[in-house]
Parts: structure tokens; sequence; C-alpha cells
């Protein structure tokens, strides 16, 4: 078998030989190219050869500095064995674990929501009733988290509601871009919070500490015991979904702010008047920086950035052992265009295959492509041969 990352990037339309004008042949009745083309080897290449036993993984351990050797077998084992599932494996199991979490998700996304709803009016009430500047700087978090859950839910009913005719490309690049705006606003917000306090600070007249005013340390630190609740929920099923994970990162962030303004607003009160203030500029530049973060991995999936490596090698490998008929993987793409990924891949098949049979393969590569989790869409080219200069590109 010829080497599958052989040849040149891009494909051209293959030209009619008259050899082909003239033996094409005809497709068979029922248009299943499974009928006229042999099974594939599901491990042309022995990979599975590579699989580490347990025994054999044991055996590493024990040797000197065997555990990053272990680990790493391990990962192989991992690899290898993603590589040799069917890729309708891989849908099931996704969907599976999709349909067994949908419960746990719907409690966590509908608890951090209804809590976060309350513990937003707890956290304002006790910035407005103690002046307390750091307090002040974790209501503007709190208060927005439920501002946050609910943009990205109508977001997500506006996408589904897209017409397709005005907008070919569907609405998933919707939640992208609400991020960005909603990122800025944060960012905006907190920057007014940080000039606030350092005027607090420049302009000092009072005392040497602030007021203790223990309904407001009440209030927030309800709110911290609520959210570490809701952390500890979210980390037991934070993996069954990615909007868990996410729940599961904001709690985390909010035990961090909330604590953290807790200590530097009692420590104003007790200790010294300035570290309340010094508080909320910690926390607004820590927020800031986090959603300028996030407005920049936004952008990277807007501007097209590539999947990762292991990703790429899957598709290699399943596009190569999908067929007898292919030859050759010319070139393989897959990069975001919003949140899921664009899948480009070129096939090299010999110049003497019958139309219907390179389209058929080739459609049903995509088809099974385009059913793999986080997949948006697929493109699937065929060529003759890896000589030619690289195509779909724009010539400079």
């Amino acid at each position: 078998m010829s080497d599958p990352t052989s040849g040149s990037t891009g494909t051209q339309s293959t030209p009619q030989s008259p050899t082909l004008a003239k033996t094409g042949g005809s497709p068979p009745s029922n248009g299943d190219v499974e009928s006229t083309t042999a099974i594939p080897d599901p491990d042309p290449f022995s990979f599975r050869s590579g699989i580490k036993t347990d025994e054999e993984l044991v055996v590493l351990r024990r040797r000197k500095k065997g555990k990053p050797l272990e680990s790493y077998h391990r990962k192989q084992n991992e690899l290898i064995g993603n590589l040799l599932k069917p890729m309708a494996v891989h849908t099931q199991e996704a969907k599976d674990t999709a349909d067994a979490a949908r419960l746990s998700v719907k409690i966590a996304a509908y608890a951090s929501l209804i809590a976060n709803i309350a513990l937003s009016v707890l956290q304002v009430y006790a910035a407005v009733s103690s002046l307390s500047l750091s307090f002040f700087a974790t209501a503007v978090d709190s208060v927005f988290d439920p501002m946050s859950n609910v943009l990205l839910w109508w977001l997500h009913r506006m996408a589904r509601r897209l017409d397709t005719n005005k907008w070919p490309v569907g609405g998933a690049r919707l939640e992208n871009i609400g991020n960005i705006c909603y990122g800025f606003l944060m960012f905006s917000v907190n920057f007014v919070i940080i000039v606030e306090s350092i005027r607090s600070i420049a302009s000092h007249k009072g005392g040497e500490t602030n007021d203790f005013f223990i309904p407001a340390i009440a209030s927030v630190a309800s709110a911290l015991g609520v959210k570490l609740l809701l952390f500890l929920y979210c980390f037991a099923v934070k993996k069954s979904s990615s909007q868990v994970q996410m729940l599961w990162e904001d709690h985390r962030n909010d035990l961090f702010v909330n604590g953290f303004g807790l200590l530097m607003s009692a420590g104003g009160s007790k200790w010294a008047w300035f570290l309340d203030p010094m508080g909320a500029i910690i926390i607004g530049v820590g927020i800031s920086y986090a959603w300028i973060y996030r407005i920049y991995r936004e952008f990277e999936l807007l501007a097209g950035k590539s999947a990762p490596h292991d990703f790429i090698q899957f598709l290699i490998y399943k596009a190569m052992t999908f067929s007898n008929e292919i030859e050759k993987i010319d070139t393989v793409r897959a990069y975001h265009s919003g949140p899921d990924y664009f899948v480009e891949i070129d096939i090299v098949m010999d110049a003497s295959t019958p139309l219907w049979k390179a389209h058929d393969i080739s459609q049903k590569l995509q088809d099974t492509i385009e059913i793999l989790p986080n997949v948006e869409r697929a493109f699937v080219h065929v060529d003759h041969e890896t000589t030619h200069t690289p195509e779909h590109r724009k010539a400079l």
C-alpha cells in the first residue's frame, strides 16, 4: 500500500481519459458502493500489535523511572484503540454518554442558574449596604453570571431559528460572537471598578479602618457556601458534558472571587482601610484578564484555528482504511469555523475508477465523517495523482 501521507496538498479535477470513457462501467442497481468494493482491513498497518497488556505495563512501571514510560504507553494504547474503533462506535458512544448524563446536566444547569440569580441579589445587597469596593467587584461578577446564562440560552434558540436561505452557514457562530460581546462588556464594567478603586485610594480622608457591617459579611459568606456546593456537584459530573465543565470552572472562579473579596473587605474593616479598594483592584484585574483571554480564544475559533493533532491523525487513518479503492491520502485539514470543525480530505484513486464509484465512496466517507461529534461539515475531494500544486487555495 502506498504511503498515506505522500503527495502534495490539494487536488484538481480529473480529466476523463479515452479508456475511462470506454470502460467506465455502470453503477449497481441499488446504488450501494459496498456491493462492488471489498471490505477493507480494519488494521492494515498492524497497530494492534503495538498495544501493551496490563502485565507489560506493570513490568514497565517497576523499572527505574518507569512511571513516565508506563504513562506514555497507556496513552498509546488509548490512541490505537481510538484509531481501530469504527467511527459509528465513536458517534454512538458520544450519544450514549450524552443521554446518560442528560439529567445530571439539567440539574447542574438549572441549579446554577437559580443559585446565580438568588446570589446576585445577596451580593448587590452586601455591596450597597456596606459600600465595600471589594463587594462591588464581586457583585458585578455575580450579577453578570445569570445574564451570561440567559444570553447563551437566547443565542442558542436564535441559532436554531435562523433562515438557512439567508444564513447558509447556520447559527453555530452566534455563541462565539455572543461570548465576545459579553466579554467586552465584562471588561468595561470591571475597568470602571478598577478606576473607582484607584480614585478611592488617592482621595481617602476617613479613618484607619472601614465600618464592619455584619449582614453584608454574612450575605457574601452564604453565597460562598452555595458556590462551594455547586462546585462539588459539578466537579462530580464535569466529564459528562462540556457545558457542566464550563459551569464547574465558573463556580471554581467564583469561589476565589467571593472568598478573596470577603477577606479583603473584612481586612479593610479590621486591619487597614486600603485593603478593601486593593481587593477590588485585584479582583477587577483578574476578571478582566480572564475575559480578555476568553475573547482571544473565541477569535481563534472564528478565525479558523486548526483542530488538535490527535484528531487529524484519527481522520488520516480512518480515511486511509475506509475503502480499498483509496490509494493515498493527499491532504487532510480540520479547522474551527465556530465551535465545531470543518474537515477537508483529498483522497487519491486510480485514474480508471468509474465516476459513479469515485462519487459514491467519497460521498459515503463524507457522510461518515459528518456524524462524528464536533464535526459541522466535511468535504471530500477525489483526485488521481499527487504531483500537482496545492489546490483549494486562492492564487496570489
